[in-house]
């Protein structure tokens, strides 16, 4: 009883969750919108930005001028005394600005160019989140053209099976010449089976990618999806690819810009060493309460005073070589990292080119063989009408047909894959696919 209350229940929650599942049907370019919009990653390294943005503006807040205004009222009894280091005051006001700080000059500059690096870093997400909708979209067609003609597939070996079997059961045929007919039927579903898995998994994907919920499944309309990257869009040559995305590429320039950034914070520590000078000016209304009257030859309510506080480090211990330590030691390791990513890109686009003319030469093959296919099929076609072939021989030819379809399909779309990665690496892929 209570294993059926609880298969009950599991029921009842995959309903409620199919009832709740949305499908959406997008062309690339509404995708691709909606992606930059809504993809949690894409919207994390917008808040980056912003973090940035602000940190900007607190690096620059000691140039401005700070005001700040309070009342150090009290009465005094005897010689006055000061309060925190003020005199008793009724209202009070001071006003501080840095004139020269080399260090908070050089993190002012510092938080300027990690601005222009999240500006970068929001470029690499995009091109990455692109990409793979692209190919998820790819992966999509290709699924579902490939399902369809594994679905025919199992379709004409099912009639082989059922005319095979029949001629067994007549004594015409080897019982092992079912047995293999059964094979190749019980082979295509399960090509059949894992193509449609294939296919839901592609689309759920794609939801999450969009920002939809994980239930929920994108189904693109456009036409061809195998036509996303024309070979027009591509650099004719790998040498032109590599310079291009050495000067586009927004992984590599983010990485630039970090370094340069870095660059400035070791410039910053080093600085520590030099003097500070601030601009400082304040005022006080005193009040007679106060008995300065009675101590100083002479008294007013209104003071105010203009002038500079200027700080000289003579030791600054070990700190600042610590620091300047670390930041060498990160900034070599950007460096490293930078390299890394050239080689990546420049290894990259090499693997990409290589599988272009694979991919090409296996497609011009696999365009022919399915062209000997069909005109096979329509000599048997023609043979069954005139009663020289059997139905077995035709939906044979058809499965033929339909195994030199899926190749076919398999060499295109890993030409799109490759130039979809060309298109990523130079930094064009946005502008390609928009």
């Amino acid at each position: 009883m209570r294993s059926f209350s609880l298969l009950s229940l599991s029921l009842l929650t995959a309903l409620a969750v199919t009832a709740h599942a949305e499908t959406h049907r997008l062309t690339l370019k509404q995708a691709i919108g909606r992606a930059l919009s809504q993809n949690p990653e894409v919207i994390m390294s917008r808040l980056d930005q912003v973090k940035a943005s602000a940190g900007v503006r607190l690096a620059a807040s000691p140039f401005i001028p700070r005001v700040g205004m309070g009342s150090g009222l009290a009465y005094s009894n005897g010689f006055p005394l000061s309060i925190e280091g003020s005199a008793p005051a009724a209202f009070e006001a001071k006003a501080t600005e840095a004139l020269f700080n080399r260090p908070q000059s050089y993190a002012l500059a510092q938080s300027k160019e990690e601005l222009r690096g999240a500006g970068y870093a929001i470029g690499s997400k995009n091109d990455e989140i692109a990409y793979r909708v692209a190919s998820l979209f790819i992966d999509v067609d290709r699924a579902s053209r490939l399902k369809e003609s594994a679905q025919k597939q199992v379709e004409s070996l099912d009639k082989v099976l059922q005319t095979v079997q029949a001629r067994v059961d007549e004594g015409r045929e080897l019982p092992v010449t079912g047995q293999q007919a059964n094979v190749n039927l019980l082979r295509a579903k399960q090509r059949l089976v894992s193509l449609a898995a294939d296919l839901d998994y592609g689309g759920h994907s794609l939801a999450v990618t969009l920002g939809y919920n994980p239930v929920d499944v994108v189904e693109p309309i456009d036409d061809n999806a195998a036509g996303l990257a024309p070979a027009s869009s591509v650099p004719n040559t790998e040498e032109a690819a590599l310079q291009e995305a050495y000067t586009t590429n927004n992984e590599l320039k983010r990485l630039q810009s970090n370094y340069e950034a870095k660059t400035l914070e070791i410039k910053g520590d080093r600085a520590q060493k030099l003097p500070k000078i601030d601009l400082v000016a304040q005022y006080a209304l005193l009040t007679k309460y106060s008995h300065y009257q009675e101590y100083f030859a002479k008294f007013q309510r209104n003071n105010g005073q203009l002038g500079a506080s200027i700080q000289i480090p003579l030791f600054t211990g070990t700190g600042v070589s610590a620091q300047v330590a670390q930041s060498e030691a990160d900034q070599q390791h950007l460096r490293a990292e930078i390299d890394s990513t050239r080689n990546r890109i420049a290894l990259d686009l090499h693997q990409s080119y290589l599988e272009i003319q694979k991919t090409d030469a296996g497609r011009d093959f696999a365009q022919a063989d399915l062209d000997l296919a069909r005109s096979q099929l329509s000599i048997v076609l023609a043979q069954m009408t005139e009663g020289r072939a059997s139905l077995a021989q035709v939906e044979q030819a058809r499965f033929a047909e339909d195994e030199r379809w899926i190749a076919f399909y398999e060499a295109q779309f890993s030409t799109e894959r490759a130039r979809l990665n060309i298109l990523r690496q130079t930094g064009t892929l946005l502008a390609s696919l928009q």
